[in-house]
């Protein structure tokens, strides 16, 4: 696989924008950019008419102003380093005199010189946005002639009006080839092919991204002000990737970034190829269940109506997501928001049948880590409605046939049901002396009624903690305010994490967020929070938002 310096910095934009891409003059080049209007509520990537429509990725951020604000609150000298790095370059001297608003990276295509002798070489491709075009050739003078200073062998052609240079003097270390087109843009691309393909797409439009159905409607999602862009093919980037997908679902996917108070905002669009019946919740406020959530618990999840969860966009992209991760076609959503799946191997208990079928109102879920036991521990609060009474009973009696006791007491004067096994205990003070006996009971889960919501936890200590937490519960939690207040009022309920509490827990239902964490570093080191929603579902996309609070902020 050939790579150069703008590879590493394509590769490192690519994970910061995450956890959590006909014989013409320069005059035509520059009509080509003047009907490139927006087709979105958002400012729209020019570079978008360089790439084709069969384009894995693209990444391009919009303004480079609110890039180097980015820069006070998180540290970005890493990518710019990395981009730089041997070129002999300096960033400040030799290119913001000329970087416009805008920088597109993209893979264009998964085997650009389509060899298959020589393996897949895929096509990178970058194009920078240039305010001063003069200053912008020298630059590509500039770049080049320290090459030829190197011992670097050039060759120049000129395509379609357009001179590309290319330096093949490093085969090992990866092919650059870079063009001046026009006074709009400065394009680099791992191999003159790549470059001969984009100026290609400019002619003939119906060939370039813009003209795609999918990314002309995945456009119209992009919020004004956004930051950047990213535009993903999913099949091909799953291919690039070497990621099976057991599950298909979702074709397209665009992603945008913002600046929000307090931290960024990423907003994402996903579609089906095929219209697929969905019912989703539509609440208007934090459910009620919060209420019954302790504010220190690291992992929240509430909504409503669980007896759709399964069926829902939002399980089929997480199935796809998670499945291409894992390699699996069994992914569930609900084992990752409900700590109760365990009970499906362990008891008997049929998630959909036995409680997500009566779970008709509003629900939360919460998890805290609890470095004692291992597990979590966990809250499953449940709206009651004509139904619950039968189901609560339906657990009550699958506790029961698995051995447990189905026991009831008080606690803080509050009724209180508890499944448990008993287990018989020796103590012995001296050889002579005779053994003394006790009886302990372990707890498998308790349960109880608050108004109008069932309660359930993992053990007793959690529960008197739930009880305890009545007069300042999660939703007196600031970081979550502050976090829900970014999104829409009306939308499918809410995914809050707290970064620091919660690590261990998202780790071992997502290994891959220890990569995460050192390729994104500077932003998972100031992350404070992570809110998830999910909003505007429809038959053929699903949309929602992931709102980073941020500590320096």
């Amino acid at each position: 696989m050939r790579r150069s310096l703008f590879f590493r910095f394509l590769a490192a934009s690519l994970v910061v924008l995450l956890v959590n891409c006909f014989i013409f003059s320069e005059t035509s080049v520059a009509a080509a950019f003047g009907s490139n209007k927006s087709i979105g509520g958002g400012e729209q990537p020019n570079a978008a008419i360089f790439v084709s429509k069969q384009a894995p990725a693209m990444v391009s951020i919009l303004n480079t102003e609110r890039l180097q604000g980015l820069e006070k609150q998180v540290d970005l000298s890493n990518l710019k380093a990395s981009f730089l790095s041997n070129s002999g370059i300096d960033y400040r001297q030799d290119i913001q005199p000329w970087l416009g608003s805008e920088i597109t990276l993209a893979i264009t295509s998964l085997d650009f010189d389509r060899d298959a002798e020589n393996g897949k070489q895929p096509g990178y491709l970058m194009a920078l946005a240039t305010k001063a075009p003069e200053k912008s050739r020298e630059f590509l003078q500039l770049l080049f002639s320290k090459r030829v200073l190197a011992g670097a062998d050039l060759n120049v052609e000129e395509y379609a009006g357009i001179k590309i240079i290319a330096d093949y003097s490093q085969p090992e270390k990866g092919m650059l080839s870079g063009a001046v087109v026009g006074d709009k843009f400065v394009l680099f691309a791992n191999d003159p092919k790549v470059l001969r393909e984009a100026i290609n797409n400019v002619q003939a439009p119906d060939l370039n991204l813009t003209s795609s159905p999918q990314y002309q409607e995945a456009a119209q999602q992009i919020s004004q002000g956004a930051l950047g862009v990213t535009y993903l093919n999913l099949p091909a980037v799953a291919e690039w990737q070497g990621l099976k997908l057991p599950v298909q679902t979702f074709d397209t996917q665009l992603v945008s970034l913002s600046l929000a108070a307090k931290g960024l905002l990423a907003e994402t669009v996903a579609f089906t190829p095929e219209a697929i019946p969905t019912s989703s919740p539509k609440l208007s406020k934090p459910v009620g269940a919060l209420q019954y959530i302790p504010p220190t618990f690291g992992v929240t999840f509430s909504s409503s109506d669980l007896s759709n969860i399964s069926s829902s966009n939002l399980a089929r992209y997480w199935q796809q997501l998670a499945g291409a991760l894992s390699g699996k076609s069994e992914v569930s959503i609900t084992n990752f928001v409900l700590p109760l799946a365990e009970a499906q191997n362990r008891w008997g208990v049929n998630l959909s049948a036995d409680i997500f079928k009566w779970v008709t109102g509003e629900y939360a879920v919460a998890l805290m880590s609890n470095p004692q036991q291992g597990n979590p521990d966990w809250v499953f609060v449940v709206e009651k409605t004509p139904s619950s009474p039968d189901g609560i009973s339906r657990l009550d009696e699958i506790a029961a046939k698995n051995g447990l006791s189905v026991s009831s007491f008080t606690l803080d004067k509050q009724p209180i049901t508890a499944w448990t096994q008993l287990a018989a205990t020796t103590t012995k003070t001296d050889a002579k002396a005779k053994p003394s006996f006790s009886i302990a009971a372990q707890a498998y889960g308790v349960h109880t009624t608050l108004g109008n919501y069932e309660i359930f936890t993992s053990s007793l200590e959690t529960m008197h903690e739930v009880l305890a937490s009545k007069d300042h519960n999660f939703t007196d939690n600031r970081n979550f305010q502050k976090s829900i207040a970014v999104f829409p009022k009306t939308n499918q309920g809410y995914i809050h994490i707290d970064w620091a509490n919660s690590q261990d827990i998202l780790q071992k239902q997502l290994p891959i967020l220890k990569l995460l964490k050192v390729v994104a570093k500077p932003l998972f080191d100031n992350l404070r929070s992570l809110t998830i929603s999910n909003y505007d579902n429809s038959e053929r996309s699903l949309k929602g938002g992931a709102f980073f609070q941020l500590d320096n902020f």
